[in-house]
């Protein structure tokens, strides 16, 4: 497997209210549900993304923005409109005075239909995202990532459209489908855009040298792998293999190799009751032991306190495993449509 699937593996779809909203201007929608990541998408109509820190970012019809959360943001016809919905965690929808008005407005979103020219028909989802193998992903990416429709490989876009005009059995489970797809879609046309800042592993995916050696990598993570071995594989000297892979990735090989394997220790640790030692060997350490030494110094913690959830020491590296120290807010990136 790539490495740029590795990390999607863990980011899914979950039923959103908002999958079909049809919303006449003036409209504000304050987004706080806590999400870690999630998709807009314009079907009809205009509208805007207004983080709480940074400038707003205008969707116009087939343009795809993903946000980074936690935190709150606000999407809304303009800037300027104050919201008179509040999106809270696990999809209730709320006014501002806190009285819960779920049930009532979705059925009206439901059925409405497109009405005049200046309705706005919204299609979103938020994603599961959990685990250290995902977070990965997560820190590759700005604030606010927008793609615009001419830069959307694929027919997703017109699919979603179609299918929030129905109500069919099955619905929802495909609407989440069609935007786990277009997650995929937005993230590969924003990574590959001219200019963009596309994280060392999914650039060194199309190099003859450091993209064999990172799929070999993440193919077999518990193979005892050497620098000498990956050259091997690979058909080119330790010396040539040790370079370019530097060069793209951002780290050595064997560097990379070590935070891939415990990010995928700390993930198992979590969501399986695997003994300490068969993770081990599973990731590519000799025993319990040998793991709880590389775990607790890349992470300021031993093995069992991480799956205790106990608080660690943070480490002096990012989680995306540039081998740089983690960045500072970015500004939206944006590819016209």
């Amino acid at each position: 497997m790539d490495p740029f699937a590795d990390l999607l593996d863990g980011v899914r779809a979950r039923t959103a209210a908002f999958c079909q909203a049809v919303l006449e201007p003036p409209w504000a929608l304050r987004i706080a549900d806590e999400a870690p990541l999630a998709l807009v998408t314009i079907l009809r109509g205009q509208a805007w993304v207004v983080p709480d820190d940074g400038e707003p970012v205008q969707l116009c019809t087939g343009d795809v923005a993903l946000v980074k959360g936690p935190g709150p943001y606000t999407v809304a016809d303009d800037p300027a409109t104050v919201p008179a919905l509040v999106v809270t965690p696990r999809d209730r929808l709320r006014t501002p005075e806190g009285v819960d008005v779920t049930d009532e407005l979705v059925r009206a979103w439901r059925s409405a239909g497109p009405g005049s020219d200046g309705t706005t028909v919204v299609a979103s989802g938020t994603y599961r995202v959990t685990g250290d193998v995902t977070a990965r992903l997560l820190s590759a990416l700005p604030p606010i990532v927008l793609v615009g429709r001419a830069e959307v490989d694929g027919p997703v876009p017109d699919l979603l459209g179609r299918e929030v005009g129905r109500d069919r059995p099955g619905q929802q489970v495909l609407l989440d489908r069609l935007l786990d797809v277009a997650l995929v879609e937005t993230l590969r046309a924003w990574f590959a855009r001219p200019g963009a800042a596309a994280p060392g592993w999914y650039r060194a995916q199309g190099d003859p040298i450091a993209g064999p050696a990172l799929r070999s990598m993440h193919d077999d993570p518990a193979r005892p792998w050497t620098v000498a071995d990956l050259a091997a594989s690979v058909g080119c000297s330790r010396a040539a293999l040790a370079r370019r892979f530097t060069a793209i990735v951002g780290e050595p090989p064997m560097t990379y190799l070590r935070d891939w394997r415990i990010a995928l220790a700390a993930d198992l640790l979590r969501s399986t009751d695997l003994t300490v030692d068969a993770i081990a060997r599973r990731v590519g350490y000799a025993n319990a032991f040998a793991l709880s030494v590389a775990f607790k110094r890349a992470r300021g913690t031993s093995p069992s306190r991480h799956r205790a959830g106990e608080a660690a020491v943070p480490p002096s590296r990012d989680p995306g495993g540039s081998g740089s120290p983690r960045p500072r807010a970015q500004p939206a990136s944006v590819v016209p449509s």
